[in-house]
This record gives structure tokens, C-alpha cells and sequence, in this order.
């Protein structure tokens, strides 16, 4: 999985992608903070290999894209479009491969712009990133070389309030930082910052008009942050090995950025500073039950601007959630089984 499967739609209502064998289900609420749905299986009857990369624009729709194999040895990406959580996704498209053809290169990553077109990142087989564009009156532009070199898995895109994509790729010297400097110009490689990141930590997220954080997990096991055009920051320790949940919320009036991440210890560990000012500190608070060892964790806020956070367990397909209680700080509802 690659992007938040935790999503709230233009309905207001919530929703989650899980990977299910050779398919990708959806679950969704029946009302806000109600039931919710049984799985259904998103975008048809096509075999796929167990990779998702999801992407939400600005109006509320879900971008989603796999590989699926196409010929012994080899494999093609394709995309589905989901407008609303309770209605039927449109089937999968091919969308095509960076080198042309060939098996499966990196796991996609998916960024949608202002005008609702899905970037969809890809490392190739050269070492670098490959880009592919929808058009804005529907279609796809051709596949873009952004280069790099010595890419690894995991590309982090996101999109900037102003509806601009940026990503960022790790590599064994650091980080790679790609932007794009007009709405529907390709991403260019502007910057590269030198630090000892984890392979497949990178977690990106917009925290003002105008810039984007990435956070990432250092080789000493610290969480650190870093938006480009500035020096890196040692928020904290990191809870556990995976990648950490980001979202922005209002917390007692403050504009407050929320990390949880699986812990160490196998419950779910939270962490929230003022957005921006890591220099403010932040320290991790443990909650719910023990969770399987696939378990992923996901934040997000409801239609009431409520923080969501949930897990999903890829192997027993456990969905727990809780919501933040109408009173101040952060305290949690009970987790409860969906």
C-alpha cells in the first residue's frame, strides 16, 4: 500500500482500500460515524498483483493503481477512479509501463492536482522515476522521464494546497525532492537532502500554502522531518519501524499536525506538535488493543472535522477505529471493531 487508505469522500462519508488476494476492496460508512458496509470489490474482475497506490484530489474523488500481470514475466499498471465510497468504481484501465514493458518496476505513487488529474510516480528500471499525467479533458500524456538515480521503493506525493505536486524519493545518500512550479508542468528535481533515511519511512503531507513536509525515519532510528529549502529536524524517536500517519488538524485552536504509527510494542502510538514548529517537541502516547504484525495504521478527519485514525490488518482484514471525543485534548473514543 502506498497513500492513505483511510479517506474521507465528497460525501462526507468515510472509506478504505485494503488489497484482498488478487483484488482491492472497499469498505465505507452508511452515515457518518454509523455502520458500515461489507467489502466490495473495486474496479472489476481483473487479476492484480497485491500493490495500491492511492491519490485524492481536491473534489473528493479517489485515485487508485496496481499492476496486474499481462504476459509470463510481464506486467502493465492500471487505474480506477472511485467518485463516491457507497457507489461502484469505474473498472481498471491500462494505463501502460515506464520502460515500455516488462514485469512490475517500483510500487506506484499517486498525487492529484487542482484540476483532479491523477500524477501517477513510478521507479523505473533505470534507477529513476517515471511520471505519467492525465490529461485535464480526460486521456493521459505520455510517460515523462523525471530521471534520479539509485531510487528506492516507497515514493512519497503529495499535493500542496495550492494544487501543486511535489514528491520525494529516498536514495542511499538521502532524499530527492521533485516540484512542479505551474499547474500542469512536469515535476522537476530541485533539490536533494543529504541524511541516513530508512528505506520505505517517507511519508509526505501539506503543512502550509505553500511548502509540503516529508517525514522519514533516520538509520539511528530517529522521526525526522524535512521541507525543502531548510534543515532537517529531529522531532522524536520513532515508535516503531513503518512509515508514520500524518494528518493536519484543529486541536483546541491550534493548527496541529498528528502522527501515529504502529509501535514497537504493537499498539498504536501517537504523537502531535504545532504544524511546522517541530522545535515545540512532541512525545508518543500508546492506545488500543494489540494488533497483528501486517497491521497498518491511517488518519484522517471526519465530516465534523473530527480526527479518525484506524488499522487495518491486510491478513485477518481486522478494521479498528476510533474518533476523538468532543472535549479538549486529544482523548479517544474506545476503539471499536467495524
Amino acid at each position: 500500500m502506498n497513500g492513505n487508505w483511510l479517506l474521507r469522500g465528497r460525501d462526507g462519508r468515510l472509506s478504505v482500500y485494503q488489497l484482498s488476494g488478487e483484488s482491492v476492496r472497499c469498505r465505507a460508512e452508511r452515515a457518518c460515524g454509523g455502520p458500515w458496509t461489507e467489502p466490495r470489490q473495486v474496479g472489476g474482475d481483473q487479476r492484480l498483483h497485491p500493490v495500491l497506490a492511492v491519490g485524492q484530489g481536491l473534489d473528493g474523488y479517489a485515485h487508485l493503481v496496481s499492476w496486474r500481470p499481462t504476459a509470463k514475466g510481464e506486467s502493465g499498471l492500471v487505474h480506477s477512479t472511485h467518485f463516491r465510497p457507497r457507489l461502484a468504481a469505474l473498472d481498471w484501465a491500462p494505463i501502460g509501463h515506464p520502460d515500455k514493458k516488462g514485469d512490475r518496476a517500483g510500487t506506484p505513487a499517486v498525487a492529484v492536482d487542482a484540476q483532479g488529474r491523477a500524477h501517477v510516480f513510478v521507479r523505473n528500471n533505470d534507477g529513476g522515476v517515471s511520471l505519467l499525467a492525465q490529461k485535464e479533458k480526460g486521456g493521459w500524456e505520455p510517460w515523462r522521464d523525471l530521471k534520479g538515480k539509485e531510487v528506492q521503493d516507497g515514493l512519497a506525493a503529495v499535493t500542496q494546497e495550492s494544487g501543486r505536486v511535489d514528491l520525494y524519493a529516498a536514495t542511499p545518500a538521502g532524499i530527492l525532492y521533485w516540484h512542479q512550479e505551474e499547474p500542469g508542468a512536469q515535476p522537476v528535481l530541485q533539490e536533494a537532502l543529504e541524511a541516513p533515511v530508512r528505506p520505505g519511512t517517507l511519508h509526505a503531507l501539506a503543512t502550509s500554502p505553500e511548502s509540503t513536509t516529508v517525514f522519514y525515519t533516520d538509520t539511528s532510528g530517529d522521526l525526522c522531518t524535512w521541507r525543502p529549502g531548510s534543515a532537517p529536524a529531529t522531532l522524536l524517536a520513532s515508535a516503531g519501524p513503518g512509515p508514520v500517519a500524518a494528518v493536519r488538524c484543529d486541536l483546541d485552536g491550534h493548527d496541529c499536525t498528528l502522527l501515529a504509527q504502529r509501535s514497537a510494542s504493537g499498539r498504536v502510538a501517537f504523537a502531535a506538535y504545532p504544524t511546522e514548529l517541530e522545535s515545540a517537541g512532541a512525545w508518543w502516547t500508546e492506545s488500543g488493543p494489540l494488533l497483528p504484525l501486517d497491521a497498518t495504521v491511517a488518519l484522517a478527519t471526519d465530516e465534523d472535522d473530527r480526527v479518525v485514525a484506524a488499522t487495518l490488518s491486510p491478513s485477518t482484514g481486522q478494521l479498528l477505529l476510533t474518533r476523538r471525543k468532543d472535549e479538549p485534548g486529544l482523548a479517544l473514543q474506545a476503539w471499536r471493531q467495524m
